[in-house]
């Protein structure tokens, strides 16, 4: 039997979440509950104005709050039930794309319901952290493009160790491979992970704004 995508699996895991705690349960997305999460995972997938929206900043903040109330409209249970279903085949299913497109998006959205709610990192689960390790292998330096005038290592005890902004001072992160992303996404407060490096390379990286 054909092993289901790891992305699938952290979907499905996100809509049980999502079902046990229901759409009042705080997240780590700043200003947004569970329902208003769900909303944008399903406007993410179904709306071709939704890269506009998310990405625009703030000039299309109105737009993505629009799409969001509508969103919302239908029901926390339906948007749960529609996430649960599948995301479109183009382009979130296509092959070469479907893991790279999805893969982080649903484990840190999974993992901004969960620590908001007080769970404690997920142990056991390596199928996942092989397959965030590889995406910070090589999407590592897109995360971390936002980190001026000093140099990024990543080590994941057990994976190894990966310089994703070649530059000097180093900064060096270390924890598994699931702090390292949450850390590289913005969830800094979340994120276990141990800082090293000289203090100008620390202020570098305590200023710098990560993301894709």
């Amino acid at each position: 039997m054909r092993e289901r995508p790891i992305d699938a699996i952290e979907r499905d895991h996100l809509c049980d979440l999502f079902l046990e705690l229901g759409p009042d349960a705080p997240t780590l997305c700043e200003g947004w509950t569970a329902l208003d999460l769900a909303a944008h995972l399903v406007v993410r997938e179904h709306d071709p104005r939704a890269g506009l929206a998310i990405l625009g900043g703030e000039r299309f903040s109105g737009l993505e709050r629009r799409l969001l109330d509508g969103a919302e409209k239908r029901g926390f249970d339906t948007l749960v039930a529609r996430l649960r279903g599948g995301p479109p085949l183009v382009p979130w299913r296509l092959p070469g794309l479907r893991t790279p497109m999805n893969l982080n998006e649903w484990f840190v959205h999974h993992e901004d319901v969960r620590r908001a709610n007080g769970l404690e990192p997920r142990t056991g689960v390596t199928d996942l952290e092989t397959a965030l390790w590889h995406q910070l292998r090589t999407g590592g330096w897109l995360m971390a493009r936002g980190l001026k005038g000093a140099g990024l290592e990543l080590e994941a005890p057990g994976f190894g160790a990966r310089i994703v902004r070649d530059r000097q001072p180093v900064a060096q992160l270390r924890g598994s491979p699931q702090e390292l992303m949450l850390y590289l996404n913005g969830r800094r407060s979340a994120a276990r992970v141990e800082l090293r490096g000289d203090q100008p390379a620390l202020d570098a990286l305590a200023a710098a704004r990560f993301g894709i």
